[in-house]
């Protein structure tokens, strides 16, 4: 692993997007980068992150520190549970997840990475966020350098506790898709991979029993769990019921809270997400990814 508050980054080997305009998106974005190299292995990224508790984390050269790639937990997933990154799982390595874990980082990660300059401004990024559909943009300065990272969290701290005016009904997802608490981790995996979710929300009898994350999937691999069943066999290790990763009560709102009140609860709690429950039925959803697109269309 390798911590830099700044990363040379070079245009070879990856195929990136920028947005170069005067503006202030350091004030709310992190300035200590996190990265690893691209020789790391697949379980070495998947500890690096829990260890620092980070969805998402660059990968840049040992040597030069340029910028190569990034690796969001739903990649580790896709990775896991049927994704097109599953074919080294199958392919490669016959299903052996032993095995397939311990190939580099490079193999599964993203090199279609969006980013900003330094000079850009925080209407910059939520566009760039909106428009590429990322959760996170890496921001760079005139030398090419990673300097920071710009997240949907981040957006979130600024309206935490602000009283916006708004409610959550126009801007909570109402199609929610659910699971049996019953259902196991490879078939809830690939739910999420085929349909882009990042969380899938557990209910039984219309009873909201938890939610589970991309990050739960990713804490499954990293505790060893995943290997250790079925002796490695990628099939066998998935087959663990998914309400075995539920391990937090709900946070959950009504539709007519605040949409500053909401950021701030899921703060608060540690949450990407709000489940809306209105006179005792789940009627949608609030996630991080709504709160950047309500406020790219607040004036």
């Amino acid at each position: 692993m390798m911590v830099w508050g700044a990363l040379d980054r070079g245009g070879n080997g990856i195929d990136s997007h920028a947005s170069v305009h005067h503006g202030d998106v350091l004030a709310i974005a992190a300035q200590t980068v996190v990265a690893v190299p691209p020789t790391t292995t697949i379980m070495s990224t998947v500890r690096t992150m829990l260890n620092h508790e980070f969805r998402r984390i660059p990968i840049t050269d040992a040597g030069t520190q340029q910028l190569r790639g990034l690796i969001v937990c739903r990649d580790i997933v896709d990775f896991l549970c049927g994704g097109p990154r599953h074919n080294l799982v199958t392919n490669r390595f016959g299903g052996n997840i032993l095995a397939a874990v311990n190939e580099e980082i490079r193999e599964i990660m993203e090199t279609d990475v969006p980013y900003l300059y330094t000079n850009s401004s925080i209407t910059d990024a939520l566009n760039m966020m909106k428009e590429e559909g990322v959760g996170c943009l890496p921001i760079l300065d005139k030398d090419e350098r990673v300097l920071a990272i710009v997240t949907e969290q981040d957006f979130m701290r600024l309206i935490a506790d602000v009283k916006i005016g708004v409610d959550l009904t126009d801007y909570m997802s109402t199609d929610v898709t659910t699971v049996e608490p019953d259902v196991d981790i490879g078939t809830a995996g690939k739910l999420m991979v085929d349909n882009g979710f990042r969380r899938l929300p557990v209910v039984k009898n219309e009873i909201l029993l938890g939610i589970i994350t991309a990050f739960d999937i990713l804490r499954f691999l990293g505790s060893g769990e995943a290997l250790t069943k079925g002796a490695g066999d990628i099939e066998d290790a998935l087959k663990v019921p998914i309400k075995l990763l539920i391990k937090r009560d709900v946070v959950w709102t009504t539709s007519d809270q605040d949409l500053g009140e909401a950021a701030r609860m899921m703060i608060t709690n540690g949450v990407g997400s709000l489940p809306i429950i209105d006179d005792g039925v789940l009627t949608g959803i609030l996630t991080e990814n709504d709160i950047v697109w309500a406020l790219t269309t607040l004036k």
